[in-house]
Order: structure tokens, then sequence, then C-alpha cells
């Protein structure tokens, strides 16, 4: 009944309402899109293609494109190329100063920066959508090409790919901005959410009709399923609270004196600071070996070559693992300004009971983050390889073991989480108890 309660209280709120349908509005356009395909091909003949994405790293990647990639839609690439865009602004952040400098110009340095990843973004899908066009070729029959001309499809169909990305971008701009918040997040929550009923009864018939586990099987996926979820969550949402003590200081009035000060506060060290971005680092840098070993006709070469590209395979994941656990400690060194939270710490009065503000400060929190990035980034990589565990162990389907985990199952509860901070801070604004028991966001101590 309370859960009722409170979305009447959200039709009540006039701005929220209007941003939820507003975001419906655009998700609909979004998924909308996804199922027209591309001019020049036969949608009839689209078989094969959809066979190439039941698994492995296409079949990642038709989930994150809500089964566009499949289609041979005008979103194919979906947002993904303005996602790589973005991580590669980010890392030249660190190394150009210019970028330094307009990172640190506030509102019209964020504004270049997010020009210049539009730019990035054109670039990138310049490059993936002739790459798409000649996997439709080498997967696809000839008789589902219906342009005579080679040369007129490609150039079509890579100025359509490039602008559907870009209105991807827009859409997801204006969610963020005329929405309820993170559009990017959201539109590739959309696209894996939608390929989710698709893979369980895909599921769901393989073990009822082979006589492979039978309905009893399909509960006890179900419960792991819900249990990952419930560890994703805790990753999620786990911090270390700092205590923080603010000096105690006199303020003199005209008629009074009063002391004033002294809280007692503390500064939250998330558990997994990085979030998804070391699985998209290492699932990045896990298409190198293979490339590179695909250049030579060797048995070694070939070996490795069928190794790294099968993603539920031992030495995929085991590799795959450890590159999480050392994309983490990097990620985290470089999200996680330590030297300017003690700074910032020193100005404001604060201190940290024991510790000696400035440097010692800094290297109190540095090695505070070290000890609680260990765990987290050990969990972190567990969950990204729990889909081979379930493959291996419960023979599970790969279209349906990539929401066991990894960057599909954390961004749908990390999206998931967030929105829900966003509809309960207007909630709590006007004065309703939010979609959170107690109407508060709480958060897990490690």
């Amino acid at each position: 009944m309370k859960f009722f309660e409170t979305l009447k209280n959200i039709w009540k709120i006039e701005e929220l309402k209007n941003r939820i349908l507003l975001t419906l509005g655009l998700l609909l356009v979004y998924r909308f899109g996804a199922q027209i395909v591309l001019p020049g091909i036969d949608a009839a003949q689209l078989a094969s293609l959809s066979s190439q994405t039941d698994g492995g790293i296409l079949g990642l990647l038709n989930a994150f494109t809500g089964g566009a990639f499949s289609n041979a839609s005008v979103f194919a690439l979906g947002i993904m190329p303005y996602i790589s865009a973005s991580i590669v602004v980010q890392l030249m952040t660190i190394a150009i100063p210019y970028l330094q400098k307009l990172q640190k110009e506030g509102e019209s340095g964020r504004k270049k920066i997010t020009q210049i990843t539009r730019w990035l973004t054109i670039a990138i899908t310049l490059v993936q959508g002739p790459g798409y066009i000649i996997n439709l070729y080498n997967i696809l029959p000839s008789s589902a090409f219906l342009m005579d001309s080679t040369f007129t499809f490609v150039a079509s169909s890579v100025i359509i790919l490039t602008t559907g990305c870009i209105f991807a971008m827009w859409l997801g701009e204006k969610i963020t901005d005329k929405g309820i918040g993170n559009g990017i997040s959201l539109l590739i929550m959309v696209g894996i959410i939608a390929t989710l009923p698709q893979a369980f009864i895909q599921e769901f018939i393989s073990r009822v009709t082979e006589s492979n586990g039978g309905l009893i099987l399909i509960l006890i996926e179900l419960v792991i399923w819900f249990v990952i979820i419930l560890a994703s969550v805790m990753l999620v949402r786990a911090v270390r609270q700092i205590p923080v003590q603010y000096a105690r200081k006199n303020a003199s009035g005209k008629f009074e004196k009063a002391s004033v000060g002294g809280a007692r506060q503390f500064i939250p060290l998330r558990l997994n600071a990085s979030g998804v971005m070391p699985i998209i680092f290492a699932q990045a840098i896990m298409f190198i070996p293979a490339a590179v070993a695909g250049l030579s006709d060797t048995e070694m070469a070939q070996g490795i070559t069928a190794a790294f590209q099968d993603m539920f395979g031992f030495w995929y994941n085991l590799v795959f693992g450890i590159l999480i656990i050392v994309f983490t400690y990097f990620y985290t060194a470089i999200t996680v300004p330590t030297n300017k939270m003690a700074d910032d710490l020193k100005r404001s009065g604060g201190f940290i009971p024991g510790i000696r503000p400035g440097a010692e400060t800094s290297e109190y929190l540095d090695r505070i983050m070290s000890q609680i990035t260990l765990p987290g980034s050990v969990f972190l990589a567990l969950i990204a390889i729990f889909p081979a565990i379930v493959v291996s162990l419960l023979n599970v389907q790969q279209g349906w073991a990539l929401f066991f985990g990894g960057t599909s199952l954390l961004i749908m509860v990390g999206v998931a989480i967030d929105t829900i901070q966003q509809v309960n801070s207007y909630l709590l604004n006007r004065h309703y108890d939010g979609l959170m028991k107690s109407g508060k966001n709480r958060k897990a101590v490690a």
C-alpha cells in the first residue's frame, strides 16, 4: 500500500511527473529506432546476424544496444561510441595540460570538453560504421542486400549509423537536462533490459523442452540471480566512513557570545569508487591478444586466438579478472583525489582525529583507499567473471548468463539506484516519503 501511496505522491508533483513522462517518451523513441532496419537490407534475412550475437563479445554489445546490433538497425552502434569517446577524453585529461585547464574552468570548461567528446564520438562512429557494414557483408547472404550499388549502400549506411549515434547521444542529453537525469546510462540500461525477456525465454525453453534440468533448475538460477543482484547493490552502495572533527570556534554577537562548530562528520570513501569502468577498460584490452595472435598462422597463435575469443573460457576470465583488479586500482587513483580532499579539509578547519592536517591526512586517506580497494576490486572481478562460472557449473545459455554479472548487471543496478535517488530527492523536498524505506538513502558501511 505504501508503494502505491508513493506513486500517487509522485503524480502530485507536477515537475517530477513531467520529467518522468518526458523520460519515458524519449526512451520509447530510442526503442522504436532500434527496430528500424537500415535501408537496403532485407529484414527477413537477418537470422544469421542474430545467431552471431547469441553469446560472446558480440552478444554483450547486442545487449548494450537493446538488440539493435542484431537487427541491423539505424541505432546498431547504440551509444557505445559516445561512451568510448568519454573514456578517451577522461584519460587524455590526465596527460594533456589544455584539458586539465578546461576541467578547472567550471561550467564553460565543461561545455568545451563536452564539445570535444561529441566530435570524437563522430570520429569513432566513422571508423566503427564501415567495420559494422563489412561484418554484414561477411555474415548475411548476398540476397539480403537490396541496393545494386555497393558504394551507395556503404556510404548511406555509414551516414545513417553516424546520425543514429548522434541522435541517441542527443536523446541522452535531453533526458539528463529535462528528464530525471542519467540520460546516457538510462539508454544503456533500457537496451539491456529489452534483451532480458528473450534471454530468459530461451533459457526456459532449453531447460523444459530439452530435459535439461527442468523447472527446479530454473528456480535455482533465479535464486542465484537474486543473490548476485543483492551482492551488486552492496558493492555499489558500500562505503567506509572516515570520522572528521571540525574545530570549535567562538562567535560573538552584539548581545551574546556563543561557541559554534565542533561538529563530527564523516568522509564517505566508496568501496568501489571506479564503478564499472575497470570492466570496460579490461574488456577493451581483451581484444588485443586475439587481434595480435590472429596475424600469425602458427599453432600457438591459433591457440591464443581461440582462448581469447571465448569469453566464457578459463584463460579469458583469468586474465580478465586480473586486469579488472589492476584497472580498479588505476582508475581509483586518478578519480579519488586524496591530496585535494586533505587540502579542502584543512582549509575548512576540519581534521581526522589522531591525524595531522595536510600531508599526513592525504597519506592516511590514500592508505585507507588502498586497503578498501583490494576487497572491492576482487569482489568486482568475481561479479564480472560470474557469467562464465554459471555457464561452467549450470550449463546456462550464454545470452541468459550475461545477466548474472559483468557490466550488464552492474549498470542495471547502478542506474536503478541513481534513478531512485533522483526521484527521492524530489519527494523529500516536498515532504513526501521516498521510494526507499523511511524515505532516506541508506548506505552500507564497508
